[in-house]
């Protein structure tokens, strides 16, 4: 299996970028061919302080191997994802993937 892992900071000026973001990956991402498991969500507060709280959405993808997410990667849903929604409404994300 191959986890991708993407923490998204959207822009504070736009009220509801954290639903937008939401919602478009729910659009365009979900059905790509190739995922085992899709879950796109809010942060989640926590009194933790180990927890990291300064984003405001995740995704979290499983693949069943690093073949597929780079499929994933170059599929038309996902460059489409990129250019109007994310693009639109985030600051920056970060990646973490792993086998």
């Amino acid at each position: 299996m191959f986890s991708h892992i993407v923490i998204f900071w959207t822009k504070p000026e736009q009220a509801n970028a954290a639903e937008e973001l939401i919602a478009g990956a729910n659009q365009y991402l979900k059905g790509i061919p190739g995922l085992i498991q899709f879950h796109v969500g809010k942060m989640s507060p926590s009194p933790r302080p180990v927890v990291d709280q300064s984003y405001q959405v995740a995704l979290n993808l499983i693949f069943p191997s690093k073949a597929a997410e780079q499929a994933y990667q170059v599929h038309p849903q996902h460059i489409e994802f990129v250019e109007k929604v994310f693009k639109r409404v985030c600051l920056k994300a970060t990646i973490y993937d792993f086998e």
